[in-house]
């Protein structure tokens, strides 16, 4: 990893999200929580007394995603620990093929799976025997690792100077909260090679996703992100709808590292049995700024009904078009830009 880089990167969110007293801090940063503090919070049920230690344990959530896109394919990359198993997945997307081939993992009770206990240092892991992914972060720099049957991947993803995260915690439920930090267009550096075949990255884009707290028991969410180019300029985008709307919201858009905090947006979408991806989504937000159609090509989906774990899960790859205004009045205009787009239920 390249230390010079690394001393460049923002440093203004807060050491500890929860205090030593058990308070715990709301809103967005300016940078990336360096702990969460879990071990100082006061977990309370809705009668006010306090969880015990099994509530604490098996209440709390965390999972973290990673997407790359080069000029040929598109990875994503996810780990997640939900106390009662944990899951993981890898894909990899051919553009020019239009195809998806996906590895996945579910572990029992979370056996064998690491995760980071924070956005800041950390490490996580998992695998088994159709291979391995892992996320190291060394003071807030992400490193990728894959080792599967399609991909041998060692990447390090890189912001742009003086980039910010979308950082921010809310309330959840009674006495929950939600942490979030994400990071889109990013830079890559390090190796790639997909089918025995290296790849450049030169012109490869990344972002990441970690979330951690104690959330909802059933939860549900629409997300959408980019990690592109328009008119030139590096571009990536994160939006959503569910979880994170108790104060203050996730959505931002990114342009050559400049990070433009946006209002709530809503997803209009239908949910169809029968698997179709064809029909297009509106992503729109109620002042006017944002407002987009995704046109589906392709989908990463789950359904598991564990009877006390239920899991809906699709992830779209497709092409966003459209037109997002940022605080200054400037309309940034996007036509058939490579993106994600996810419709998630959870009981968990």
């Amino acid at each position: 990893m390249d230390i010079h880089r690394e001393s460049q990167l923002p440093q203004a969110g807060p050491k500890s999200l929860i205090c030593e007293s058990g308070r715990v801090l709301f809103g967005h940063f300016d940078g990336p929580v360096q702990s969460l503090g879990v071990e100082h919070f006061r977990y309370i049920n809705a009668m006010d007394k306090p969880h015990g230690s099994l509530a604490r344990r098996f209440h709390f959530k965390q999972f973290q995603f990673v997407s790359v896109c080069t000029s040929r394919f598109l990875l994503g990359v996810a780990l997640a620990d939900i106390r009662y198993a944990a899951s993981g997945f890898c894909y990899l997307y051919d553009i020019e093929a239009n195809k998806l081939v996906e590895t996945s993992w579910l572990k029992p009770l979370a056996l064998g799976c690491i995760m980071a206990p924070s956005p800041w240092d950390g490490y996580s892991r998992l695998g088994g025997k159709k291979g391995q992914i892992s996320m190291e972060i060394k003071a807030g720099v992400w490193q990728l690792r894959i080792a599967t049957e399609q991909i041998d991947a060692a990447l390090t993803l890189v912001p742009p100077l003086n980039s910010l995260p979308m950082a921010m915690c809310n309330p959840t439920g009674y006495s929950g909260w939600t942490y979030t930090q994400k990071h889109n267009a990013l830079g890559v550096e390090g190796s790639l090679i997909i089918n025995q075949e290296p790849l450049a990255l030169d012109e490869a884009l990344a972002g990441y996703d970690f979330s951690a707290g104690f959330m909802r028991r059933e939860t549900s969410w629409r997300w959408a992100s980019i990690n592109g180019r328009i008119q030139g300029a590096l571009f990536g985008l994160n939006l959503a709808a569910g979880v994170n709307e108790t104060g203050c919201n996730e959505n931002v858009f990114w342009i050559n590292g400049q990070r433009h905090l946006l209002g709530p947006v809503q997803f209009d979408f239908t949910r169809e049995r029968s698997g179709h991806t064809s029909r297009e989504w509106r992503i729109s937000s109620l002042d006017g700024k944002v407002d987009l159609t995704f046109h589906p090509l392709n989908k990463r989906q789950e359904r598991l009904n564990l009877w006390l774990l239920k899991s809906n899960f699709r992830q779209y790859i497709g092409y966003f078009d459209g037109a997002i205004e940022d605080a200054s009045g400037r309309v940034h205009r996007l036509e058939k830009v490579l993106g994600l787009t996810e419709d998630h239920f959870a009981l968990w």
